[in-house]
């Protein structure tokens, strides 16, 4: 049994009530979610474009890969690509899938498909009314001690850095 308790421009909050696998009966609340795509740009000499975001939810600015939420029916691939140029103004000649994975499978089914993107060339920053960023182009061995430091805290950004990271080993100016 599902009953929708909200529907949101984005979300939708759901109480289901679900028979476990171990025969018994709960009742769960459960965003349903449409996945996003983000993406790590990665330049030739082994600079990564983050973000510094505002993010209310965060309580204020973050650094992030540019992503966001899937249109219906939209390809990850495509989403990544969109993301890429309306956030920090760049295009990619190439995007490499590194990683998709549930964001909170505890009460989300949220996937998160992220991309590494590579033969940058500059495109055209179109921001939404409600993003306020800059750019911030460091190398990605920087970025992975921003990781340990704590100054990058955002999940999608850890995991596509470090995927990345883990893929091409460590790189120059790291």
């Amino acid at each position: 049994m599902r009953k929708n308790i909200f529907r949101g421009r984005v979300v939708n909050l759901n109480l289901e009530r679900v028979e476990l696998p171990n025969g018994r009966t709960v009742e769960c609340e459960i965003i349903d979610h449409p996945g996003a795509a983000a993406v790590v740009p990665m330049k030739a000499e082994g600079l990564v474009l983050l973000i510094r975001q505002y993010r209310p939810a965060a309580g204020g600015y973050i650094l992030e890969i540019p992503a966001g939420t899937l249109r219906p029916q939209e390809d990850p691939r495509a989403c990544a690509a969109r993301e890429l140029e309306e956030e920090i103004g760049w295009k990619a000649e190439r995007f490499e899938p590194l990683i998709h994975f549930f964001t909170t499978p505890g009460f989300t089914n949220e996937v998160i498909h992220i991309f590494k993107a590579s033969g940058l060339k500059p495109g055209a920053q179109k921001l939404d009314a409600d993003e306020v960023l800059e750019v911030v182009e460091c190398p990605l061995g920087e970025a992975i001690h921003w990781i340990r430091e704590g100054r990058i805290r955002d999940g999608k950004t850890i995991i596509g850095l470090l995927s990345v990271w883990m893929q091409d080993g460590i790189p120059r100016g790291g």
